[in-house]
């Protein structure tokens, strides 16, 4: 009897600590679009010489979760180290990289060494959602 009374006040007590931790306020709004979307990797055939840098000198390592944009988007909304979440995709990525002045409307998704997976992601329209952080 004094087991199970003592195991009812614990389950009693976590459930109104539970309940007095505060829920953590995202930081961010987060902007919906719709846009173009293809996969890169870091290879010379599809980039340049220098493979693992990007055009604002970052440097790409198989299994990080960056994007380049089309420089339209940059200029409106997508800036650098912008967070972004994709459609179909678990996680957040980072804006890293930018995308030839040709594309519009366009990210590049990249994919590390795995070309077989960028493939296989092929071209496809993407809703995106990108975070701006709240003003206070």
């Amino acid at each position: 009897m004094r087991l199970s009374t003592l195991i009812l006040l614990f389950i009693i007590f976590y459930c109104k600590i539970n309940q007095q931790v505060e829920q953590v306020e995202d930081p961010y709004i987060w902007i919906s679009k719709t846009v173009k979307a293809s996969a890169y990797n870091s290879v010379t055939n599809q980039t340049n010489t220098n493979p693992v840098l990007t055009a604002f000198g970052d440097e790409l390592q198989p299994g990080q979760k960056y994007i380049a944009v089309s420089r339209d988007l940059l200029k409106n909304e997508l800036k650098y180290n912008t967070l972004v979440k994709i459609e179909g995709l678990e996680g957040n990525y980072i804006v890293k990289d930018k995308m030839h002045s040709r594309w519009k409307n366009h990210i590049d998704i990249y994919m590390g060494l795995d070309v077989e997976a960028a493939i296989q992601w092929g071209r496809r329209t993407v809703c995106i959602e990108y975070a701006v952080e709240k003003e206070e």
